[in-house]
């Protein structure tokens, strides 16, 4: 799959305005801040594809990205400490709640962690209710290029052992939006859940 063949196809505010349901989507979950959007840019080796900032929070909808002509990317809004009103971040909540339980096109959600942090208790839930609402998904860890080999060999360890706590059993890949690394094992992720 050319993942360079890639193009921003709209902003959906709520799943009644997401793209119809014609091609598999893969979707990117996490804290504000973890780096969604810079992954999917360095993905699809397009700088500017999807808008990073340094101010949490910054995705406020579900943006959609046509990878290929045969699938989607969507990059999800944060969850977190989003600069938003309560009203505002209880109702994108609801809004991701109900994308992640009724897109059926959805294939597999990559749920990104930062590397240099322990997954917080809002991460442990999300995987806890991932596992229990039978959602297809991988633990990425983000800003990998940040910790020396033992170090983000440790906090994989410590991921994958809160994982197995609640016998869950799903791939954990170390990635950077920076360096690359972990890119082509995340392309062939994506391309083993589209059917390609």
């Amino acid at each position: 799959m050319d993942f360079q063949n890639a193009r921003f196809v709209t902003s959906a505010p709520s799943i009644k305005e997401c793209p119809d349901e014609s091609l598999p989507e893969f979707c990117f979950a996490g804290r504000s801040n973890v780096g969604k959007s810079s992954l999917i840019n360095k993905l699809t080796n397009k700088k500017r594809l999807a808008r990073t900032s340094n101010t949490p929070g910054k995705t406020r909808q579900m943006n959609y990205y046509r990878i290929n002509d045969a699938i989607f990317l969507v990059d999800l809004p944060g969850f977190g400490f989003a600069k938003a009103p309560k009203q505002e971040r209880d109702r994108w909540g609801r809004d991701i709640q109900s994308y992640l339980m009724n897109r059926d096109t959805l294939r597999l959600i990559l749920h990104l962690v930062d590397a240099r942090h322990k997954p917080t208790k809002l991460d442990e839930d999300f995987f806890y209710w991932m596992a229990v609402n039978r959602q297809p998904f991988s633990v990425l860890l983000t800003k990998s290029d940040k910790l020396s080999k033992n170090k983000l060999n440790s906090s994989r360890r410590t991921v994958e052992k809160i994982l197995a706590e609640m016998n869950i059993e799903v791939p954990v890949l170390a990635c950077s939006a920076h360096t690359g690394e972990g890119i082509p094992e995340i392309q062939s992720l994506i391309e083993e859940f589209s059917g390609d």
